[in-house]
Parts: structure tokens; sequence; C-alpha cells
């Protein structure tokens, strides 16, 4: 073997010390949450037969997920940098490509079916997006306060954004305009320039509430007044709040919620699994799960402070954004103080495009931790 391989091979090993296993912990602890949850949560659909079923596509989701974490793990993130172009094409191609012939999913044209299996391109759009912008915002760095800097930022937000709420998936476009305004913000962009985006964007809402069908108007207002429609479309959010206010300190245990078990709750493994959580595990079950979300946001940070770069510091502000924002409307919506927008708790809502998508994201952060970390010799 040869000097130089020997030294490759010695800066590699050494550089792997940086890796975040508390990460991978949190990680690993929410996705096992995940599936006790949704095979409670499916337990009673034909006495637990489907409970199991959706853990072993939840398994199977999860080692893809998990190949792609690691593979992202190893490969250097500043390549992405370079490919921050290309990248935005397949973004716009992914959304455009569903819009077109996407197949109906919950009154929306949100997936496309490949050999049998659903795929939700805007789960892996919103990571690919933090790339797009975490590679803008740092070739802008020395000009980051400047408005030209924030319209050409949301410029590249802006169609991705109306593609996914063409769909109509209006959780989702809020989630980019999240995105961004997380990334704008941690990038040092003034207040001023945020505040008027933020003001543009609150002027704009009621136009794109306007364009919805009617079902979805009135399932986004429902948080205001619950009992204006309690069994049509503010439906989900009295059986919600019915769970979530019977689960008291302890809850009801495992496969034993009554709202879950008798059928109640609609949508009760994606969109609305923490009414389950919140049912059969109570006030500390509820706060367990938060404090795993708290510990994961916590790393993500950390890899950010850590990063030598911009370009890395801005892919965890991305990812840490997402999250927090997901993590924040999902149980707002399912505790009544958030209007129902179908945004998933992430990790824990039932789905493999949401799962593999997200993990691949945190590889990608991982790759920021490994390759951000001087080696010493």
């Amino acid at each position: 073997m040869s000097t130089t391989a020997t030294f490759v091979e010695a800066r590699t090993a050494r550089r792997w010390r940086a890796f975040d296993w508390q990460l991978l912990l949190y990680l690993l602890l929410l996705v096992g949450f995940g599936m006790v949850m949704g095979y409670s949560a499916n337990y009673q659909a034909i006495g637990g037969d489907s409970g199991l079923s959706q853990t072993v596509k939840t398994l199977i989701w999860t080692s893809i997920g998990l190949t792609l974490f690691f593979v992202a793990a190893s490969i250097d993130y500043h390549w992405l940098q370079t490919f921050a172009t290309p990248i935005y094409l397949v973004v716009l191609g992914l959304l455009l490509a569903t819009v077109v012939i996407g197949r109906n999913l919950f009154g929306a044209q949100m997936s496309i079916s490949v050999a049998g299996v659903d795929f939700q391109f805007s789960e892996i759009s919103k990571v690919l997006m933090v790339v797009v912008l975490a590679a803008f915002l740092a070739s802008r760095r020395e000009r980051i306060g400047r408005l030209s800097t924030i319209v050409g930022a949301g410029l590249l937000v802006a169609l991705p954004t109306f593609l996914v709420y063409r769909q109509p998936d209006l959780g989702t476009a809020m989630v980019f305009v999240a995105i961004l305004l997380g990334m704008l913000f941690m990038s040092g962009a003034g207040i001023g320039w945020l505040s008027l985006l933020g003001g543009a964007t609150v002027a704009v809402a009621p136009i794109a509430v306007t364009a919805l069908e009617d079902y979805q108007r009135q399932r986004l207002f429902c948080f205001l007044d619950p009992s204006a429609d309690p069994q049509g479309a503010c439906y989900q959010v009295v059986q919600a709040l019915n769970a979530v206010g019977s689960g008291g300190l302890l809850g009801q245990g495992l496969t034993a919620g009554r709202q879950n078990q008798l059928g109640f709750l609609p949508v009760q493994s994606t969109d609305f699994i923490f009414t389950v959580v919140a049912e059969e595990l109570g006030y500390i079950g509820g706060m367990i799960l938060l404090a795993l979300f708290a510990l994961l946001i916590w790393r993500v940070v950390s890899v950010g402070w850590g990063a030598r770069d911009p370009f890395g510091a801005n892919i965890a502000t991305g990812l840490g954004s997402l999250l927090l924002f997901q993590i924040t409307v999902n149980i707002g919506m399912v505790t009544g103080i958030m209007p129902v927008t179908g945004i998933p708790l992430p990790f824990i809502t039932y789905g493999g495009s949401s799962m593999i998508s997200l993990l691949f994201g945190m590889g990608l952060l991982q790759s920021v931790r490994v390759h951000s970390w001087k080696p010493t010799f």
C-alpha cells in the first residue's frame, strides 16, 4: 500500500470521529416512537394485522432512508453547491410532473404512482430546496442584507411554492415559505426587508385561501370555532380535541385509546398521529416526544454552529426551519390552535416519502458535521 493511500485512509478515519452519534440516536428514537404509535393507530382496523403491516412498511422505508443517510453523510456536502442549478431544475421537474400526471390523494394531486408505489415528490423537494437556497445565500454572503438578495431568494422559492399550491397542497407550500424566512433571518438579512417579505406573504394569503376548494377553506378555519360544523368540515378537529383531552396525565394505554380504537379519528396514522400519542400516552408521552424533538433540533443547531462555511451553516438552518415549522404546525392543528393544513409530523407520521426524504436531509446534515471537522495529526 502506498504512503499516499495510507495518508488518505488515516485522514478519513480521523474525520469520521466527528460523526454525530447523538444525532443518529435521536433520529432512531423518533423513528421507533413513530413505529409504535403507527402500530397502535392501526391496531383497531382488523384486529392488529393492519398495524403490523404498516410497521413492516415503515421498517422498509426506514431502511432505505438510513441507507441514504449514510450515503449522504459520506459525501462531501460542498459538491452540492456546484450542482445547485441542476438540483433546482430537478425540483421544478418533479413538482410539474406531479401537477400534470399526479394521482389524487386526500383531495389533492399530490403523488405519482410508480410500479404501484406512490411517491410524494413535494417531500424530497423541501430538502432539495434547502440545498438550493443554501447555495444561493452562501454565494451572496457579502450582500445578504440587500433587497436584491431577498428578492432573488424569494423568486427561487416562488415557483416551486406555486407548483405545490396548485396541487393544491397549502401545507407544503407554507413549509417552503417557512424555510425561506428561517434561512434569510439566520443568514443575517435585514429585519426591515424580512418584515416587508412577511407582510407581502400575509397580504397574498387571502387570495391563496380564496382559490382553494370550498371544503378546504371550511376545514382551514375550523380551528376558530370547531363547533360550527362538528359533523362536517370540523369533524377532524372536534374528534382530535376529544382524544387529546381524554388522555389525561398518563394516557389510556397503547392500543386502548377509545377515540382511536373505535375509529372516530380520521387519518389517525398520518396528519393526526399526535392525537393518538396524547390519548394513549397522555401528557407525559406527549412531553417525551417533544423532548426528543427538542434534542434533535439542538443537534441540528449545534452542527450549524460548527460549520466551517456559510453553505454548511445554511443547510443546517434550512433543515432546522423545516423541522421546527412542521412540528409546531402539526401539533398546533391537532390541539386546535392552528388551522388544519395537512403538514406531517416529522418521523412520526406514517409515510414513506416523508421518512426517506427527512433521513436523507439528516444525512446531509451529518455530512456538514463530518466534513467541517479538522482532523488533527
